[in-house]
Order: structure tokens, then C-alpha cells, then sequence
């Protein structure tokens, strides 16, 4: 018999060898992939995915993802019953029904409803990668459930950090890292990206609130007053749904 690195790789072991876990550290990084060869993982910790997660576990019918508050505003004539979140700077903007906090999100309040959404970061960069192959909504809130369906895919992945108006931000990056930290050593090979955001999440991960308790985001979330959001949004597993784009609306994967 050869010697084992003559071999030539059996095709499962080729297409294990193959898969790649990327991470986009900003939107305005996306023109640098070729998104239609990914499956996106769009990561808005504070608090756009965390939110989308939450309201699609509640029961949420859809959630319309949209770039900017006048296509939100658009709906309003044609689906009156349709619910409005718009957000700017981490504040509701004015005249819509709330904005991206998980607390709009509950069970009570979008069971069955349709919402249409526009924020500063997340639906910015689902929009940019929207010619990706599947997307699908991650956060603290359903890391396991996503972790594990990515698995199941044995498909090149692409995590695409929302960050703050297209720059890095910490604590999507550490969400990222995460996901790597699941997901290394699955048959995933991480790029440099990749690799930066698994040893960040290696320095935070014995407590997660303490360390992005510095980032400038969970800074601007404090002096308004919304605290409470950032712990929320910090919860590991309290939902199983996978928000998947279909039809150019976020609905629950089944």
C-alpha cells in the first residue's frame, strides 16, 4: 500500500477538505467574496438578529428585511396590518411601531403578524449579500440550532459581521468566532478572518457580558437607557428557530 500522503483523498474526504468557514469582518467587505458560493450567516448581535430570532421563535409570520426607512414606510398603504420597525443610531425612528429591541419581539405582540424592518446595520448587510446561495439569521439566542444545521450542510459558509455603519465591531466578530469555535474541526477549514475571530471568542468566552461590556455599541445602548437589551441579546440557546431568506422575507427554516 502507498504511504498515507500518496494516497489520493476519498471524494467525502476531498469535500470535508473543501469546506470553507469565512467571516466577512464589515459589509463593505462583501464585494471581496463571491457570495453565490456561500451560505451567509448575516450576525447583528446588538440587536437586529438577536431580535429577528426572537420574534420568528414567537411565531412571527415573516419579518421583510429593507435597507432604508422610506421602502419600510411603503408597506404602510398596501398592508395596514402589517407592523413597522424602523431603528437609526439605536433609537426608534419616530412615527413607526418600535424598532429592533428583542422586548418589541414577544410572543404577545407579533404571533401571526408580518413586520417590515429597517435598521442601521443588519438589513445592510443582508442586503448586500443577498445573491449568496442560502441566508440565514444568527445570534446568541439560536447559536446551537444554526451550529448544528451548518453542519448538516457540508457547505462553504460565509459569517458577515454587520459591524457599526460598515465598520469592525467586537461583538460580531466574537459571535463569529463562536460559530468557528463549533464549528473548527468539523470539516471546515477557517480563513484568517476566520482564525481572528475564533481566538477573540477564545479571550472572551469565560465571560461574554464582561468583556463586550467595553464595545462602543453596548456604550451607545447604555446612554439610552436600554441595558436590559444588551443582557438579552447575551443569552446563549433560549430559541431553536433559524430565520432563513426566502422570497425576499426572513421566515422560520423547517
Amino acid at each position: 500500500m502507498a504511504p498515507a500522503f500518496l494516497r489520493t483523498p476519498s471524494h467525502a474526504t476531498r469535500t470535508k477538505i473543501m469546506t470553507e468557514l469565512a467571516v466577512c469582518l464589515t459589509p463593505s467587505l462583501i464585494p471581496l467574496f463571491e457570495v453565490e458560493n456561500y451560505i451567509v450567516v448575516v450576525i447583528d448581535i446588538f440587536r437586529a438578529t438577536s431580535s429577528i430570532c426572537y420574534g420568528i421563535e414567537n411565531g412571527a409570520e415573516a419579518i421583510i428585511p429593507v435597507a432604508e426607512v422610506e421602502e419600510c414606510l411603503a408597506f404602510q398603504e398596501k398592508h395596514p396590518d402589517y407592523l413597522l420597525a424602523a431603528e437609526r443610531n439605536g433609537e426608534v425612528v419616530s412615527g413607526f411601531n418600535f424598532s429592533n429591541s428583542p422586548f418589541s419581539y414577544t410572543k404577545e405582540k407579533v404571533a401571526g403578524r408580518t413586520i417590515v424592518l429597517t435598521t442601521t446595520n443588519g438589513t445592510n448587510a443582508l442586503h448586500l449579500s443577498r445573491k449568496a446561495k442560502k441566508i440565514i439569521i444568527g445570534s446568541f439566542l439560536n447559536l446551537t440550532s444554526i451550529c448544528n444545521w451548518l453542519k448538516k450542510q457540508n457547505e462553504n459558509t460565509l459569517l458577515v459581521c454587520a459591524g457599526w455603519k460598515n465598520n469592525f465591531n467586537l461583538e460580531d466578530t466574537l459571535f463569529a468566532g463562536a460559530i468557528a469555535d463549533r464549528l473548527k474541526g468539523s470539516g471546515f477549514i477557517l480563513d484568517d478572518a476566520a482564525i481572528a475571530a475564533y481566538d477573540l471568542f477564545q479571550v472572551g468566552k469565560s465571560d461574554i457580558p464582561a468583556y463586550l461590556a467595553k464595545t462602543s455599541h453596548s456604550g451607545r445602548l447604555k446612554k439610552l437607557g436600554i441595558e436590559k437589551d444588551i443582557a438579552f441579546c447575551l443569552q446563549v440557546d433560549i430559541t431553536t428557530a433559524i430565520p432563513i431568506l426566502a422570497d425576499d422575507k426572513l421566515v422560520k427554516l423547517v
